[in-house]
């Protein structure tokens, strides 16, 4: 073919596909998900591949199966987002005191949500320390709102509690902040002690005292163990009278105090260590997180399903042109060669038929333990996906090539190849196009079935291992929606994308579908 001639073909198919508007529709939404997926490492991170392994430390600031942000618009109680401070948004002073050098960090937060956040993590604090003990040590206080009936406002939170080289301190699991809030209650008058403290005694001895009294008392242990730090903190101590609420009540049923909490962080180091705070962040972990939550891990869902988009386009298109262009180019051979060669073929072709296609396919998958890489697993859904196209391709072929012009061909001494590619095969093209885009949704719920089955690579970000994740994380049960909902909907719109497509190329490029 000439290349004004094809150049003229593809603008009569054009001008006749632009009027299919199902057509339009899913080419328009299948341009969008091929920018998303090339548009992925940029607008997320290029290390998202690798630190998606679950149990990973790349989201341990993330709130576990937090619902999206957006639920706060449909809910009467509102929940705290996720909100990170960086150095940017803090007032750092330095000052040396005797032998040490210290770092005065404030910010505020302002708290306007019923429920408060989960945790308060502090990360991105390193140093040139040479041993443990002369790592930078950390101290937290903080001013609240005011509130009437409370005698002390400023809370001690934490107490020159070494912070680990590059690590981390999570508020809410540090035993250290929880005694320090019981003891904040307690000078508040909420609950009171056997023994009283005494305030002349050093802190670490109040706070060693206090602790031996709750673990005597079962009442008060009991409370102790089950309290979250974060809504102690966060949470009215008295009923807006001036009273004081039960300790039951703040424990079990307390009520956000809303308005701006100062948060004051005091970083000491000795002399000689150098502290660098550049990546220095406190981050405010949600009950609610981004576009669509959060998984068991942390891991953000929304990022999941971007991700994902590229396993699906790349195993659909890989394993929808590979069946149908083996399927093609086997069926034409059949129906051409003809005789004892195309019975062979032909009972070949039914006996892979007759294979159980899943029972075959975890076999296969349980053969290469359980994890199938993707270019296995494409490997496998071409090996038992090319048998339908071959038997309509051979039905077609069989017709095309008692033809005239196939006879010319042969009595001018045309070889085999020549006149199946170059006069069979051009001819089968419309059914071809039609038939990759049909079946790249059947591909792409194969990869999503294995995955749920959890035979798939774990490291692999597909939608079908995100189910399987939530399936094992009892998302169902628990009402973990945005954990199900997304990725099951992102499956049936990429198959659907697909089959508006191959309708409309169906309809164009088919002489009957075009009469009709």
């Amino acid at each position: 073919m000439r290349w004004v001639d094809f150049k003229d073909s593809v603008k009569r198919f054009w001008s006749e596909y632009k009027h299919q508007t199902s057509g339009m529709v899913g080419l328009a939404l299948l341009i969008i998900l091929v920018v998303l997926a090339f548009a992925a490492p940029v607008l997320t991170s290029p290390n998202i591949p690798k630190e998606w392994q679950p149990g990973g430390h790349a989201w341990i600031t993330n709130p576990k199966n937090a619902p999206p942000s957006w639920e706060n618009y449909f809910s009467s109680v509102k929940k705290a987002p996720q909100k990170v401070f960086k150095l940017g948004d803090m007032q750092v002073k330095h000052q040396v005191n005797g032998s040490q050098n210290v770092y005065t960090i404030t910010f505020n937060y302002d708290m306007r949500y019923n429920v408060p956040p989960k945790d308060i993590a502090i990360m991105g604090i390193s140093s040139n320390a040479s041993t443990p003990k002369d790592n930078p040590k950390v101290s937290i206080m903080v001013q609240r709102p005011k509130e009437k009936g409370v005698k002390y406002e400023n809370i001690l939170l934490l107490q020159d509690s070494p912070f680990p080289n590059g690590g981390s301190i999570q508020l809410s699991y540090t035993p250290q902040v929880k005694t320090l809030l019981f003891y904040w209650l307690y000078e508040n008058g909420v609950f009171h002690l056997l023994m009283p403290l005494q305030p002349q005694l050093p802190l670490n001895i109040r706070l060693l005292q206090l602790n031996q009294q709750l673990q005597m008392n079962n009442t008060l242990y009991g409370y102790f163990q089950s309290a979250d730090p974060m809504k102690i903190l966060f949470g009215q101590i008295t009923d807006g009278k001036g009273h004081l609420l039960p300790l039951r009540r703040i424990i079990y049923n307390t009520t956000g105090l809303m308005g701006n909490y100062k948060f004051t962080l005091l970083i000491s180091a000795p002399k000689g260590v150098s502290v660098n705070l550049n990546n220095l962040e406190v981050v405010m972990v949600g009950r609610t997180y981004g576009l669509l939550g959060t998984d068991q891990y942390g891991r953000p869902i929304a990022i999941g399903l971007l991700w994902g988009i590229r396993i699906a386009m790349a195993i659909g298109l890989s394993v929808a042109i590979s069946t149908v262009l083996i399927g093609i180019l086997y069926g034409v051979t059949s129906a051409y060669v003809g005789g004892w060669v195309d019975e062979f073929l032909q009972r070949f072709n039914e006996f892979m038929m007759t294979l159980p296609v899943l029972p075959m396919l975890i076999l296969l998958s349980l053969y290469f333990g359980g994890k199938i890489s993707l270019a296995q697993l494409v490997g496998i859904l071409v090996l038992f996906g090319w048998m339908g196209t071959a038997k309509v391709a051979r039905s077609m072929a069989l017709q095309i090539k008692e033809q005239t012009y196939i006879e010319a061909a042969r009595s001018l001494g045309a070889g085999t190849g020549r006149i199946v590619f170059k006069h069979i095969v051009p001819q089968l093209l419309p059914y071809a196009f039609a038939n990759i885009a049909l079946s790249v949704p059947g591909a792409i719920l194969s990869e999503a079935g294995l995955s749920f089955l959890g035979l798939t690579n774990p490291n692999m970000i597909s939608w079908g291992r995100m189910l399987n994740d939530a399936h094992a994380n009892g998302a169902t049960i628990n009402g973990y929606w945005w954990q199900v909902i997304p990725p099951g909907l992102a499956i049936a719109t990429v198959g659907l994308i697909f089959v508006l497509i191959g309708v409309s190329l169906d309809t164009v490029l088919n002489p009957r579908l075009k009469r009709a």
